[in-house]
């Protein structure tokens, strides 16, 4: 464990600056990778309230709309 200035004297050239970094979160509060993140007006977010009926919804629309496409060919 590093317990003062002294014991960091690593190798690391002057020209690799880390002070800009920013440090990822961890734990509950960190994003997926995979996940994207939408907001909602607050009307819609009222009627959906968690991202498994916002999905269920969206299939719904989807199937809806490929379904129209279908009946009702562009020309």
């Amino acid at each position: 464990m590093i317990t003062s200035m002294e014991d960091m004297n690593d190798e690391l050239r002057p020209e690799y600056d880390l002070t800009n970094l920013k440090v990822r979160r961890v734990g509950i509060g960190r994003k997926m990778l995979q996940e994207n993140e939408i907001r909602l007006d607050m009307n819609v977010a009222r009627v959906f309230r968690d991202s498994e009926s916002v999905n269920e919804g969206l299939r719904t629309l989807i199937r809806f709309t490929d379904q129209h496409r279908k009946e009702f060919p562009s020309k």
